[in-house]
């Protein structure tokens, strides 16, 4: 993966945290990895196709989620539910969505976010894809971004409705 790909993704998380829910965070790291084994309790992940392909990942701690979702919709849990799962999902959008549309010349589109619920559950990437992971530090707690994209061969765009 190209490290010009990933500035857009760390800027984006700023934004939307600091945005749309009030918290500052901060990243705590980068490193590449050959799959992606989320720590946390709960994953987004969204699909990215056009001129470069592949996934974004973001995976928090309970509490981070709990926190979010009470910062986004004013409604305090003290366990993952629907709306946690819906506020997982919608910040993967907004963070992918945002990212997206600084790598205009990638001409990419997202695919719906999907959440995982659990622990030990493994992500598969594209093959051919080491994606980059972006520790977060914020005032409720950790969480962890994972980009993998590849550019596509010429010809082979496929773009997602």
């Amino acid at each position: 993966m190209r490290a010009e790909y990933i500035n857009p993704f760390i800027e984006s998380t700023v934004d939307v945290f600091r945005t749309m829910l009030g918290c500052d965070v901060e990243r705590t790291g980068l490193s590449v990895h050959d799959k992606f084994c989320p720590e946390y309790d709960i994953t987004g992940i969204i699909g990215l196709s056009g001129k470069a392909h592949g996934d974004v990942v973001i995976s928090f701690e309970e509490k981070v989620a709990l926190s979010a979702t009470h910062a986004l919709i004013g409604m305090k849990y003290n366990e993952i539910n629907d709306d946690v799962i819906d506020t997982v999902g919608e910040l993967t959008n907004m963070i992918a969505g945002n990212a997206k549309t600084q790598l205009e010349s990638l001409a990419m589109s997202l695919a719906l976010p999907t959440v995982i619920v659990g622990k030990n559950h493994s992500i598969r990437f594209p093959s051919k894809v080491k994606p980059l992971s972006l520790p977060f530090q914020s005032k409720w707690g950790r969480f962890n971004i994972e980009v993998g994209l590849v550019e596509s061969p010429e010809g082979a765009h496929c773009v997602m409705a």
